[in-house]
Protein backbone atom coordinates (compact mmCIF):
# COMPACT_ATOMS: atom_id res chain seq x y z
CA UNK A 1 0.00 0.00 0.00
CA UNK A 2 3.10 2.58 0.96
CA UNK A 3 4.54 1.50 -2.37
CA UNK A 4 1.11 2.18 -4.10
CA UNK A 5 0.52 5.49 -2.69
CA UNK A 6 4.54 6.71 -3.27
CA UNK A 7 3.75 6.13 -7.16
CA UNK A 8 0.59 8.17 -6.80
CA UNK A 9 2.98 11.34 -4.98
CA UNK A 10 5.40 10.50 -7.63
CA UNK A 11 2.84 10.70 -10.61
CA UNK A 12 1.16 13.77 -9.21
CA UNK A 13 4.72 15.88 -8.42
CA UNK A 14 5.53 14.85 -12.35
CA UNK A 15 1.91 16.07 -13.78
CA UNK A 16 3.10 19.36 -11.46
CA UNK A 17 6.13 20.03 -13.04
CA UNK A 18 4.71 19.77 -16.85
CA UNK A 19 4.12 23.57 -17.37
CA UNK A 20 1.59 24.52 -20.16
CA UNK A 21 2.24 26.78 -23.51
CA UNK A 22 -1.02 28.00 -24.75
CA UNK A 23 -0.64 29.25 -28.50
CA UNK A 24 -3.56 31.19 -28.48
CA UNK A 25 -3.69 32.77 -32.59
CA UNK A 26 -5.78 32.79 -35.55
CA UNK A 27 -6.07 30.28 -39.14
CA UNK A 28 -1.80 30.96 -39.48
CA UNK A 29 -1.46 28.91 -35.86
CA UNK A 30 -4.92 26.41 -36.68
CA UNK A 31 -3.33 24.80 -39.49
CA UNK A 32 -5.58 25.78 -42.09
CA UNK A 33 -6.07 24.12 -45.27
CA UNK A 34 -3.56 21.21 -43.81
CA UNK A 35 -4.09 18.33 -41.65
CA UNK A 36 -3.82 19.37 -37.64
CA UNK A 37 -0.20 17.55 -37.47
CA UNK A 38 0.93 19.34 -40.38
CA UNK A 39 0.91 22.60 -38.53
CA UNK A 40 3.75 24.26 -36.70
CA UNK A 41 1.66 24.14 -33.36
CA UNK A 42 2.06 20.34 -33.65
CA UNK A 43 5.73 20.62 -35.12
CA UNK A 44 6.31 22.68 -31.95
CA UNK A 45 4.44 20.29 -29.69
CA UNK A 46 7.77 17.40 -31.19
CA UNK A 47 10.28 19.17 -31.17
CA UNK A 48 9.35 19.76 -27.69
CA UNK A 49 9.70 16.52 -26.65
CA UNK A 50 12.74 16.33 -28.69
CA UNK A 51 14.84 18.89 -26.86
CA UNK A 52 13.56 17.46 -23.59
CA UNK A 53 11.21 20.29 -22.41
CA UNK A 54 8.17 19.37 -20.23
CA UNK A 55 6.02 21.48 -21.19
CA UNK A 56 2.59 20.59 -22.95
CA UNK A 57 0.70 22.42 -25.75
CA UNK A 58 -2.76 23.58 -25.36
CA UNK A 59 -3.95 25.18 -29.04
CA UNK A 60 -6.81 27.57 -28.82
CA UNK A 61 -6.57 28.98 -32.37
CA UNK A 62 -9.37 29.58 -34.30
CA UNK A 63 -9.17 30.38 -37.84
CA UNK A 64 -10.76 33.87 -39.03
CA UNK A 65 -9.76 35.22 -34.96
CA UNK A 66 -10.07 38.97 -34.72
CA UNK A 67 -8.29 40.78 -31.98
CA UNK A 68 -11.50 41.79 -30.47
CA UNK A 69 -12.74 37.75 -30.39
CA UNK A 70 -9.49 36.97 -29.09
CA UNK A 71 -9.62 39.13 -25.95
CA UNK A 72 -13.00 37.91 -25.23
CA UNK A 73 -11.73 34.78 -25.47
CA UNK A 74 -8.73 34.71 -23.58
CA UNK A 75 -9.93 34.72 -20.00
CA UNK A 76 -11.64 31.63 -20.30
CA UNK A 77 -8.38 29.90 -21.78
CA UNK A 78 -6.12 31.50 -19.22
CA UNK A 79 -8.33 29.90 -16.38
CA UNK A 80 -8.89 26.44 -18.37
CA UNK A 81 -5.26 25.74 -18.88
CA UNK A 82 -2.95 27.98 -16.48
CA UNK A 83 -0.58 28.75 -18.90
CA UNK A 84 3.17 29.24 -17.99
CA UNK A 85 3.65 30.79 -21.51
CA UNK A 86 1.11 32.09 -24.17
CA UNK A 87 2.39 32.51 -27.61
CA UNK A 88 0.05 35.48 -28.79
CA UNK A 89 -0.49 35.55 -32.63
CA UNK A 90 -3.36 37.68 -33.06
CA UNK A 91 -3.89 40.88 -35.57
CA UNK A 92 -4.13 39.36 -39.37
CA UNK A 93 -7.72 39.20 -39.72
CA UNK A 94 -7.61 43.05 -38.18
CA UNK A 95 -5.41 44.21 -40.78
CA UNK A 96 -6.85 42.15 -43.50
CA UNK A 97 -10.44 43.72 -42.84
CA UNK A 98 -8.94 46.99 -42.35
CA UNK A 99 -9.95 47.66 -39.09
CA UNK A 100 -7.97 50.51 -36.84
CA UNK A 101 -4.77 49.63 -35.77
CA UNK A 102 -5.26 51.44 -32.68
CA UNK A 103 -7.92 49.03 -32.33
CA UNK A 104 -5.46 45.86 -32.23
CA UNK A 105 -3.32 47.47 -30.32
CA UNK A 106 -5.61 48.16 -27.55
CA UNK A 107 -6.86 44.44 -27.61
CA UNK A 108 -3.41 43.08 -28.15
CA UNK A 109 -2.23 45.50 -25.32
CA UNK A 110 -5.14 43.73 -23.27
CA UNK A 111 -4.21 40.20 -23.81
CA UNK A 112 -0.89 41.01 -22.93
CA UNK A 113 -1.37 42.22 -19.14
CA UNK A 114 -3.90 39.40 -18.81
CA UNK A 115 -1.76 36.90 -19.48
CA UNK A 116 0.81 38.48 -17.10
CA UNK A 117 -2.18 39.14 -14.29
CA UNK A 118 -2.50 35.36 -14.08
CA UNK A 119 1.27 34.19 -14.34
CA UNK A 120 2.45 33.65 -17.46
CA UNK A 121 5.19 34.64 -19.92
CA UNK A 122 4.26 36.30 -23.14
CA UNK A 123 5.27 35.44 -26.66
CA UNK A 124 4.05 37.86 -29.08
CA UNK A 125 4.23 36.80 -32.49
CA UNK A 126 4.35 39.63 -35.19
CA UNK A 127 2.61 39.97 -38.42
CA UNK A 128 2.51 41.88 -41.69
CA UNK A 129 0.43 42.78 -44.20
CA UNK A 130 0.10 43.21 -48.06
CA UNK A 131 1.25 46.40 -49.56
CA UNK A 132 -2.50 47.00 -51.14
CA UNK A 133 -3.52 48.64 -48.04
CA UNK A 134 -2.03 51.66 -48.46
CA UNK A 135 1.42 52.99 -47.35
CA UNK A 136 0.09 54.85 -44.37
CA UNK A 137 -1.86 52.31 -43.08
CA UNK A 138 0.38 49.02 -43.67
CA UNK A 139 3.16 51.19 -41.79
CA UNK A 140 1.13 51.67 -38.84
CA UNK A 141 0.32 48.22 -38.87
CA UNK A 142 3.63 47.25 -39.17
CA UNK A 143 5.01 49.00 -36.21
CA UNK A 144 2.22 47.75 -34.22
CA UNK A 145 4.21 44.81 -32.46
CA UNK A 146 7.52 46.19 -32.01
CA UNK A 147 5.66 48.59 -30.22
CA UNK A 148 4.19 46.78 -28.45
CA UNK A 149 7.00 44.04 -27.37
CA UNK A 150 8.53 47.57 -26.35
CA UNK A 151 5.79 48.68 -24.15
CA UNK A 152 5.69 46.02 -22.02
CA UNK A 153 9.14 44.52 -22.28
CA UNK A 154 8.02 41.17 -24.10
CA UNK A 155 9.82 38.59 -26.57
CA UNK A 156 8.77 39.57 -29.81
CA UNK A 157 9.13 37.15 -33.31
CA UNK A 158 9.38 40.23 -35.73
CA UNK A 159 7.37 38.06 -38.35
CA UNK A 160 5.87 34.91 -38.50
CA UNK A 161 5.94 34.32 -41.76
CA UNK A 162 9.96 35.61 -42.50
CA UNK A 163 11.06 33.91 -45.38
CA UNK A 164 7.87 31.87 -46.28
CA UNK A 165 5.08 34.01 -47.35
CA UNK A 166 6.92 35.41 -50.75
CA UNK A 167 8.86 32.05 -51.28
CA UNK A 168 7.62 30.07 -54.04
CA UNK A 169 6.21 26.37 -53.31
CA UNK A 170 5.81 27.52 -49.29
CA UNK A 171 2.38 28.77 -49.49
CA UNK A 172 -1.35 27.75 -50.16
CA UNK A 173 -2.66 28.70 -53.04
CA UNK A 174 -4.70 31.29 -51.26
CA UNK A 175 -1.31 33.09 -51.09
CA UNK A 176 -2.26 33.76 -46.58
CA UNK A 177 -0.68 30.29 -45.49
CA UNK A 178 1.69 28.22 -45.51
CA UNK A 179 1.65 25.05 -46.62
CA UNK A 180 3.47 21.78 -45.08
CA UNK A 181 6.45 22.68 -46.35
CA UNK A 182 6.36 25.85 -45.26
CA UNK A 183 4.94 25.03 -42.03
CA UNK A 184 8.38 23.68 -40.61
CA UNK A 185 9.94 26.93 -41.04
CA UNK A 186 7.27 29.43 -39.83
CA UNK A 187 8.04 26.81 -36.63
CA UNK A 188 12.05 27.76 -37.22
CA UNK A 189 11.08 31.32 -37.29
CA UNK A 190 9.42 31.20 -33.68
CA UNK A 191 11.63 28.46 -32.00
CA UNK A 192 14.71 30.63 -31.18
CA UNK A 193 12.81 33.02 -29.37
CA UNK A 194 10.38 30.80 -27.28
CA UNK A 195 13.41 28.46 -26.69
CA UNK A 196 14.89 31.86 -24.79
CA UNK A 197 12.02 31.97 -22.58
CA UNK A 198 12.01 28.17 -22.02
CA UNK A 199 15.50 28.87 -20.63
CA UNK A 200 15.05 31.70 -18.42
CA UNK A 201 12.10 29.91 -16.95
CA UNK A 202 13.52 26.49 -16.23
Amino acid sequence: MVGIALLGLLATAARASVGTILVFGDSLSAAHGLRPEQGWVALLGQRLRTEGYRYRIVNASVSGETTTGGLARLPHELRACHPAIVILELGANDGLRGLPVALAAHNLAAMVRLARAAGARVLLLGILIPPNYGPRYTQQFSALYPQLAQRFHVTLVPFLLAHVALAPGLMQSDGLHPNARGEPLVLDNVWPYLRTLLRHGA
